[in-house]
């Protein structure tokens, strides 16, 4: 038995002086594989050093997170096109748009996520997306582009069974994490209803932890937590959770095409 986290912020501070040891327990909890989506263009070598220091574990990406597209976003965008020209990389982003913190530079959040999501269809890689208060937008913003080419996944889904719907009709699976432990969540109903077919698991580390770690840094060992919750759910085994989420996961990223150095 085996599980993915396709969602750790890894390589941040938070991680700083126990590292090492996040990922070993990880691995101890069955977490064989770990997606760090990238957020802006200054963390990216990061990522890339986790990938190496543990490789076939740490698979890096590359994308302008919402939350961080300013003024120089263009300038931040090319850079970061020529870097997706140089190097491998197992996803685009985690990009998309957040209407939850500062919509003053909304439009420049849609623009920065087409072009993302031009790169996802030129180059044939899943796309991270980060909806925050802007699952409608994003979807509207997908569907304009999805000509067959765009695959991905709507990371820390917490919208309704409606949204689920759209995004799996456009062809993308739903991530998701500790927010299905929280008393008050929907996503039990919307997971009941949608079955595993279209679910991958994620931490989001080191935020959202779930239930009991709530409020605490989250990590990747907590990834089983996740999986025992939607095995409750849909009254199936831990195993099988992780075997069909592991296969999501496999059939998203292309793992065995990534190089292991």
């Amino acid at each position: 038995m085996e599980f993915i986290d396709t969602h750790a912020h890894l390589y941040l501070k938070e991680f700083g002086e126990d590292r090492t040891q996040i990922i070993q327990r990880a691995l101890e909890s069955k977490v064989t594989k770990i997606v760090l989506p990238n957020i802006d263009f200054i963390s990216y070598q990061d990522q890339l050093n986790l990938s190496k220091e543990f490789p076939g574990i740490c698979y890096p990406t590359l994308g302008l997170h919402p939350c961080d597209v300013k003024e120089n976003y263009m300038t931040i965008l090319d850079s970061m096109e020529l870097e997706l020209s140089n190097t491998q990389f197992i996803a685009i982003g985690e990009t998309g748009t957040d209407a939850y913190w500062d919509l003053s530079f909304w439009e420049n959040q849609t623009k920065s996520f087409n072009r993302q999501l031009e790169w996802a269809k030129n180059l044939q890689l899943p796309i991270i997306i980060h909806s925050r208060e802007s699952i409608p937008q994003n979807i509207q913003l997908v569907s304009a582009q999805q000509d067959g080419r765009l695959k991905g996944v709507f990371h820390c889904f917490t919208g309704d069974l409606a949204q689920a719907k759209q995004i799996i009709n456009l062809g993308f699976l739903l991530g998701i994490g500790g927010v299905v432990t929280y008393k008050n969540s929907d996503l039990k109903n919307i997971i009941a209803e949608i079955g595993l077919e279209h679910l991958v698991l994620e931490t989001d580390s080191p935020f959202l932890s779930p239930v009991p770690f709530r409020g605490k840094r989250n990590e990747s060992s907590y990834i089983p937590i996740i999986a025992e919750k939607i095995s409750e759910i849909l009254d199936l085994s831990l195993e099988s959770i992780a075997i069909k989420t592991t296969e999501n996961a496999e059939g998203l990223f292309s793992f065995k095409n990534y190089p292991i150095a």
